[in-house]
C-alpha cells in the first residue's frame, strides 16, 4: 500500500484507528483506487459505543448558542477549507473534494457544487432552521434543563445518547440531515457510504476545525452487522436506502427511514389546460441533481391531457445525454455501480411488457436508455405514460430521472397515490387544497408551480431533528 493513496481511518470517538481490514473506493470509470478505508466489525463498533457517554459529555461543555457559531464555522471551512484527508499527511482543498467525489459517485462537478452550498446554508443558517423545527423554543432552555416560555413552564430531556447514520451514495446533501445534531448536543456515529465517505468525512474535519470535540464523532466504514449495531445501540438513527433494505425497521420509532420519497406533482382539473405553463417546474422537478433525490418528481397526476403532458416532457428530457464531469451543463449523473444502471433498465423493460404503458422518451432518445460514455455507466431520462395508477411503472422510483404520466381523476387522486414525500399541487381549488391539506401520507406539500426539490429549511423536510432528539417532559421544581 502506497502512502500517496490517502487512507481514511476508523474514527472511535476522538481516536483514530487504522484496521487491517481496508476497502477500495474507485473511480467509477477507470477503476483507479483513489483511497483506501479501515473497515471494522460491529464487535468494535459494540464496544465503543460503550462509552459513548462521554462523547454526549463532551458536547454538554457547550451552549447550544456555542455550537451554533461553531456549526457556521465548520460550514464555511467545509465549502472553502483546505481539510485533513486521512493519516497519512494528505490534505483536501474544495476543488479536491469535488474532483473526488465526482470520480466515485459518478455526480458532475456542478452537482457536487450544488449539494456543497447547500450543505454550507444548513450550517450557517442553523439558528433559523432551529427556530423553526423547535417552533420559536429559547434553546437555552436544553443548557439549563428547565425554563419558562409563554408562561408555560418547560423541560426537555433528550432521547438518545448519539444519533446513528447509516449513509447513502447517492447525493452528498443527504448529510445535512443530521448537520442540527450536534448543536442539538447529540454526537453522531456514521456509517459512510461505500462510494461516497468523503462528505461526511470532510464534514467531521470542519467540525473539528471550527472547535467541536472530537469525540462527537464516529466514522466507521463496517458490516452489516456493524451497521446493525449503530442503529440499534445509538437511541436514534437514520437509516438511508431502498425499501428491501429499510422495511425490517419501519416499525422502529426510534429508527427515522429515509428511503424511496415517491415525490409527485399533482395538476387540478382547474389548471390542466394550461399545462404548457408548468412544463419547466415539472422538468426541473424530475431531472434537477440527476434526478437522484427523494424528492425529485417520479409521477406526474393528471385528470387529462396526459398523452400530450408527456411528449412535451419526453421532447424536454429524451435528447439528454451524459457529458464530461466538468461540463457546467451537465445534467446526467454516472453509476459507481453499472449493475445498478443495469437493474434498473431492467426494471423499466419489464414493466413496459404490461399492457397501459409507453416509454414516450424512446422515440426522442434516437438510442438506448443505457449508456457508455468516456468508460463510465449512465441511464438517459425516461418519461413513461400509464392508463391508470395500477400500472407496476406508474408509482415507481430510480436513481436517474425519470417519471410516470398518469391519468387518474381528480376526486380519486387521494385514493390512489399512496405516500408522497414531497407534493406539488398545481390547483387553485379550495376544495381540493383543503383536502390535500388534511391528507396525512405526504410529508411536504407545496400548493402553486413550486419545483418538489424545494426546500424550506425552517421546516420539517422529512422529520423533525429537533423532535426527534429531544423530548419535553413534565417538570416542577420546588428549590
Amino acid at each position: 500500500m502506497s502512502d500517496a493513496i490517502p487512507h481514511l481511518p476508523v474514527l472511535r470517538l476522538g481516536r483514530s484507528y487504522e484496521s487491517l481490514e481496508k476497502s477500495e473506493v474507485r473511480d467509477h470509470r477507470s477503476g483507479r483506487v483513489l483511497a483506501l478505508v479501515s473497515t471494522v466489525n460491529g464487535g468494535l463498533v459494540k464496544r465503543d459505543l460503550a462509552r459513548i457517554a462521554a462523547s454526549r459529555a463532551a458536547l454538554n461543555g457547550f451552549t447550544v448558542a456555542q455550537l451554533i457559531a461553531l456549526s457556521a464555522r465548520a460550514g464555511d471551512l467545509f465549502l472553502n477549507g483546505s481539510l485533513p484527508l486521512g493519516d497519512r499527511g494528505h490534505t483536501q482543498s474544495p476543488t479536491d473534494y469535488i474532483g473526488t467525489l465526482s470520480l466515485t459517485s459518478g455526480l458532475p462537478h456542478v452537482m457536487v457544487r450544488r449539494n456543497m452550498a447547500k450543505i454550507h446554508y444548513a450550517l450557517t443558517h442553523l439558528d433559523e432552521i432551529l427556530n423553526g423545527l423547535s417552533r420559536g423554543l429559547d434553546l437555552t432552555v436544553l443548557d439549563r434543563g428547565f425554563g419558562e416560555q409563554f408562561g408555560t413552564k418547560l423541560s426537555f430531556c433528550p432521547t438518545a445518547l448519539a444519533l446513528g447514520l447509516v449513509m447513502p451514495s447517492n447525493s452528498p446533501a443527504v448529510n445535512s440531515l443530521w448537520l442540527p445534531a450536534i448543536a442539538l448536543k447529540t454526537p453522531v456515529v456514521i456509517k459512510p457510504g461505500k462510494e461516497e465517505p468523503w462528505t461526511p468525512y470532510r464534514l467531521i474535519q470542519a467540525f473539528l476545525a471550527a472547535g467541536v470535540p472530537a469525540e462527537a464523532f464516529g466514522f466507521y466504514a463496517t458490516d452489516h452487522e456493524g451497521a446493525a449495531t449503530i442503529l440499534n445501540t445509538c437511541g436514534r438513527a437514520l437509516i438511508f436506502g431502498d425499501k428491501s433494505t429499510t422495511q425490517q425497521y419501519a416499525q422502529n420509532p426510534a429508527i427515522q427511514i429515509h428511503g424511496p420519497g415517491w415525490s409527485k406533482i399533482i395538476i387540478g382539473e382547474d389548471c390542466i389546460d394550461q399545462w404548457r405553463d408548468y412544463l419547466d417546474v415539472i422538468v426541473a422537478s424530475i431531472s434537477d441533481n440527476g434526478g437522484r433525490s427523494c424528492i425529485n418528481a417520479s409521477a406526474i397526476v393528471v385528470p387529462r391531457h396526459a398523452a400530450e403532458l408527456a411528449d412535451a416532457l419526453a421532447q424536454r428530457l429524451g435528447l439528454v445525454g451524459p457529458t464530461a464531469p466538468e461540463d457546467e451543463g451537465a445534467r446526467l449523473s454516472g453509476f459507481a455501480n453499472p449493475k445498478m444502471a443495469e437493474f434498473i433498465d431492467g426494471q423499466i423493460e419489464e414493466g413496459l411488457k404490461t399492457p397501459g404503458a409507453e416509454d414516450v422518451t424512446a422515440k426522442y432518445r434516437g438510442g438506448t436508455r443505457r449508456v457508455i460514455f468516456e468508460g463510465g455507466t449512465y441511464m438517459r431520462p425516461t418519461v413513461v405514460r400509464c392508463d391508470n395508477f395500477a400500472h407496476p411503472l406508474a408509482n415507481r422510483e430510480f436513481l436517474c430521472p425519470y417519471a410516470s404520466v398518469v391519468t387518474v381523476p381528480q376526486s380519486e387522486v387521494l385514493s390512489q397515490i399512496g405516500y408522497t414525500l414531497a407534493c406539488t399541487a398545481i390547483t387553485q381549488d379550495p376544495g381540493f387544497i383543503a383536502r390535500l391539506e388534511a391528507y396525512p401520507e405526504i410529508d411536504r406539500l407545496n400548493i402553486g408551480p413550486v419545483s418538489t426539490m424545494k426546500i424550506s429549511w425552517d421546516q420539517p423536510h422529512e422529520g423533525n431533528m429537533f423532535e426527534f432528539l429531544w423530548k419535553r417532559r413534565s417538570i416542577e421544581r420546588a428549590w
